[in-house]
């Protein structure tokens, strides 16, 4: 098939994974997309494959998706890669392929591992229904203002977080949901691969101080449909004070987290002063 983007999916970490659709694929097109050519080329020479490859990441994906698309409607194939998982998926790809999209170019995905679906496989939570959420901000507004929106999520809800911001994030998970199911999974499909099955209390008291490392997945256990919501009053003033740092008064931050814990506001408030 000529004139078609290819999105393939390459290993998160174990070189086994990759397959011989994905090796037979980057070996018939005419130039290969890649996040960082650097660690692509690793790729390239572990399964013998030889060919020209551009860059395609964040801070070049406008220019560059113009000029890989240009080709493409000249007769060329493409096939996009990621440094570990599946291209578009939390990554400048999905840009690439609106582009395809808006210009008529055909796209086939050729699937591999994904980070998101094999944490989701082994967490030992619902898996029927779920969300993927990407990373949190490390802007403090947006971060609360995106965890909030998730407060009465009763599906699974899957995140991606980075080892340095990973203690703030397990106190905000305890913090924002109370006490749930949580599994930590990090360094999947490498020789550190590690489960953690745990809850959120247990996660921001002892595992946020404990030095977990590597590439990290959370899936956290959604809200129960007859889940009365029980809140301490330390998680009501956490929030309230979360609501003034984004601007509120004070009274009125105490107000607003009464209503989203069932405590009563004049104790919120007293701990607040």
């Amino acid at each position: 098939m000529s004139n078609t983007l290819y999105v393939v999916g390459t290993p998160i970490g174990n070189l086994s994974d990759f397959s011989p659709r994905a090796v037979q694929t980057l070996e018939s097109v005419d130039f290969i997309a890649a996040e960082d050519t650097r660690v692509t080329l690793k790729l390239l020479n572990h399964f013998g494959i030889k060919k020209p490859m551009v860059s395609y990441f964040e801070h070049n994906k406008r220019e560059r998706g113009e000029m890989i698309c240009a080709r493409i409607l000249a007769g060329e194939d493409c096939a996009i890669v990621t440094d570990a998982g599946m291209p578009c998926i939390s990554d400048p790809g999905e840009d690439l392929i609106k582009l395809c999209e808006e210009k008529g170019i055909n796209t086939v995905v050729v699937p591999g591992p994904s980070a998101v679906i094999s944490a989701l496989a082994v967490s030992g939570l619902e898996t029927g229904r779920f969300c993927f959420e990407g990373f949190l901000s490390v802007n403090k507004k947006s971060r609360r203002e995106h965890l909030k929106e998730l407060r009465d999520e009763r599906r699974t809800m899957i995140f991606y977080e980075a080892p340095h911001k990973l203690p703030t994030t397990l106190r905000d998970l305890y913090d924002f949901f109370g006490d749930r199911k949580l599994t930590i999974v990090r360094e999947l499909t490498k020789i550190h691969e590690e489960t953690i099955r745990t809850t959120t209390k247990y996660a921001a008291e002892v595992l946020a101080d404990s030095g977990i490392k590597g590439e990290i997945v959370l899936v956290l256990e959604g809200k129960k449909q007859e889940e009365a919501e029980e809140y301490t009053l330390e998680q009501a003033v956490e929030i309230a004070r979360g609501l003034i740092d984004e601007g509120s008064k004070l009274n009125d931050a105490a107000k607003e987290a009464a209503r989203l814990t069932g405590l009563k506001k004049n104790e919120i408030y007293k701990e607040l002063v």
